[in-house]
């Protein structure tokens, strides 16, 4: 191990000096680093003291070449060694020559001392002054070269910077962990994994921006080979918008339309309670005004009848209504009518002036309902039309979409908006086939090109599931809630629409016919309450009633007609209603109950002949036309027996000729071994002939 040499403090050569900052050669550039204390297993003190002259002499510091990246040291110098530490760092050799230099060096010391022993005692007083200091420059180089061997022991690689570079001096006050190979094992090992983690995560997205763009780069290839398909995309997009804002249109009026309709329906529906309750408080004031006069008139003639105020103004504003439609009437020239079979739903002044006023205004809301809407979105031809487009560019597309089924309720609310105004039940009302949704929808299924033999046609169904969805509803609700089936002009109005809509457009799907069940299970217990609530013919003395122009007599006569004009109303249904249901209402519940007790109380003359010629006419045809009938239907029975008494007693009266009309009256409903036989018990032989002409 080499020995500092001893050294005296003189003044040394510039020449000297210089040389302890020359750098050694190297063949391979050299990178700056920091160099660390030498250990003190390495780190020998020169002799003679040289342990306080190197603590006391500040080593000499070398030209500096720029300040390189600081790596600490994980040991710290010993207090007490201080001579062999340097306080700047200096270039290194690469770390591959640590292990050669360690050994060369030891060997080059050796020599060296032995040298510098024989050399001190040799030389001349005159030469031992500069190699003391050649000696001390030897013993600096071997300690640099001990501190660099170390750095580079501890795997730093200096050796590809070409540049020196300055380094920052140890700061002997900073306080560090201890540090071992398996921490930096292990955090290594940590970040390696985070690394791996990352990078595969990494990898992934990688793969799958890949898939993602080779499925875009086929998609936009298939977009560019076909031309159609770029218009295609533009069609539907283009589509797509329309149908979204059509239906956000929609629902955004549907609570208008909703509001609009129920004002107008229950404006209609006040109006129908008004006459039907005027009619029942009149009903039942004249009756029983009719009945005190009767007791009147069998107790004391001189008494005159007292009547409440209330009972007196009814009847007064009664028989002004009665008087007008008579100058009416008269004016018309109409002398076939029948007292009775008026409506009576002659409105007064004031009440007309405020309905036509209501409606009014409601007609004004609904003309408001979609005037900030595009034609395109809120009528009905130009709403087909799109899609009649759809249907002819891709008709494959338009049929898989069964755009069929979503039409109807997509113009549910534009059709509704034009019923608000149409009232079913007035006799000019407009027909459905006029109105303009009803020719677009037909003019939209006439256009279409799907087979036209298939029945499942979906846009062959657009009309009858507007029909049933929009239509027999509109209708279902007039009935229950407004319709009076003592009304002849509503009746008849309203089956005209129901005739059109459950004949010509009525099919075997199960949703459509329960609308229609619904529709018509309405109309028959409509004309149930009818019968229940306004059929009421009174029976009076004989006594009473002999004279046409008493007031009971009119006032049986007006019953008795009003009666056999909804006897005529029920039977209007034919063809619509079943046979059983028609024959139960008009002749089980009307016509036995009531005409034919009002007809066996009354009087047999050419007036009775009358009526039942008139009950024989509204009998549908159809009941009667198998000829070989030879006896009538059982619910005429009761009617036929009163025929037979009719004829008896006319045949011993003035009016026999009537006898012949009855005898037609049989046969015409089929009634043939009744009248035969009533031919041959009363000898009635120039009747047969009647019979024969049938």
């Amino acid at each position: 191990m080499a020995h500092r040499p001893k050294r005296t403090f003189r003044t040394r050569r510039a020449d000297s000096s210089d040389s302890d900052g020359a750098e050694e050669p190297s063949a391979e550039p050299r990178e700056p680093a920091k160099l660390a204390a030498p250990s003190p297993e390495e780190e020998d003190p020169p002799p003679g003291g040289g342990r306080a002259e190197a603590a006391e002499r500040p080593l000499r510091g070398r030209s500096p070449r720029g300040r390189g990246r600081v790596w600490a040291s994980s040991r710290r110098p010993r207090a007490d060694r201080g001579s062999g530490v340097p306080d700047k760092e200096y270039g290194t050799h690469h770390a591959s020559e640590s292990v050669d230099d360690q050994s060369s060096s030891s060997d080059n010391s050796s020599s060296l001392d032995e040298e510098f022993s024989s050399l001190a005692i040799t030389n001349e007083e005159t030469s031992e002054e500069s190699q003391e200091d050649e000696n001390q420059d030897i013993w600096e180089q071997q300690q640099m070269k001990k501190a660099v061997k170390i750095t580079e022991g501890r795997d730093i690689d200096l050796s590809h910077n070409s540049e020196f570079q300055t380094v920052k001096k140890f700061d002997t006050s900073i306080s560090f962990s201890p540090v071992n190979l398996e921490i930096i094992k292990k955090q290594l090992n940590t970040r390696l994994t985070l690394l791996q983690d990352t990078h595969r995560s990494h990898l992934r997205e990688y793969e799958k921006y890949i898939e993602d763009v080779k499925s875009s780069e086929n998609a936009v290839q298939n977009l560019e080979n076909s031309s159609n398909q770029a218009l295609s995309f533009k069609f539907y997009k283009s589509m797509k918008i329309y149908v979204e804002n059509l239906i956000d249109c929609l629902n955004e009026k549907i609570i208008n339309i909703q509001e609009i309709e129920s004002s107008m329906h229950a404006l209609l529906l006040k109006q129908a309670m008004t006459f039907m309750q005027r009619r029942q408080d009149e009903l039942k004031h004249e009756s029983t005004y009719l009945q005190q006069l009767s007791r009147k008139a069998e107790t004391s003639a001189n008494e005159s009848l007292a009547i409440d105020e209330n009972t007196q103004r009814i009847l007064e504003e009664l028989e002004s209504r009665r008087a007008r439609r008579r100058q009416a009437r008269a004016l018309s020239e109409n002398c076939d009518h029948q007292e009775g079979t008026s409506s009576d739903d002659e409105l007064s002044s004031v009440d007309m002036i405020d309905f036509q006023k209501s409606q009014g205004d409601i007609l004004q809301d609904h003309k408001k309902i979609f005037e900030d809407v595009h034609d395109d979105f809120c009528n009905v031809r130009n709403i087909l039309l799109k899609f009649q487009q759809w249907r002819e560019k891709f008709p494959n597309s338009y049929y898989k979409a069964f755009i069929g089924f979503c039409i109807p309720k997509l113009l549910n609310p534009l059709i509704r908006v034009q019923l608000i105004d149409w009232n079913p039940l007035k006799f000019d009302s407009i027909g459905l086939k006029q109105m303009s949704w009803f020719i677009s929808i037909e003019e939209f299924m006439d256009n279409s090109v799907e087979d036209s033999e298939k029945e499942d046609s979906s846009d062959k169904k657009i009309l009858s599931t507007v029909i049933n969805k929009t239509i027999i509803p509109q209708l279902t609700d007039f009935v229950e809630f407004i319709w009076d089936p003592l009304s002849t002009s509503q009746t008849t109005s309203l089956i005209t629409h129901c005739r059109m809509i459950l004949e010509e457009h009525s099919t075997c799907e199960s949703e459509v016919s329960k609308g229609k069940q619904d529709l018509l299970k309405s109309i028959v217990s409509r004309m149930k309450k009818a019968i229940e609530d306004d059929v009421f013919i009174p029976l009076y003395p004989k006594s009473a009633v002999e004279n046409k122009a008493s007031p009971q007599s009119k006032f049986q006569e007006r019953q008795f007609w009003s009666a056999l004009k909804l006897f005529r109303n029920i039977l209007l249904w034919n063809g619509l209603l079943p046979d059983d249901t028609l024959r139960e209402l008009g002749l089980d519940k009307l016509l036995n109950r009531y005409l034919l007790i009002a007809l066996l109380n009354a009087m047999p003359g050419p007036e009775v002949v009358k009526k039942c010629n008139q009950i024989t006419a509204y009998l549908p045809e159809k009941w009667f036309a198998n000829s070989a009938m030879r006896t009538s239907i059982p619910q005429l029975e009761n009617f036929i027996q009163f025929l037979l008494q009719s004829a008896y007693t006319l045949s011993k009266s003035e009016f026999r000729d009537k006898v012949k009309e009855i005898i037609l009256i049989l046969v015409k409903i089929r009634a043939m071994n009744q009248a035969e036989s009533f031919i041959e018990e009363y000898h009635l032989d120039h009747l047969k002939s009647v019979i024969n002409e049938v």
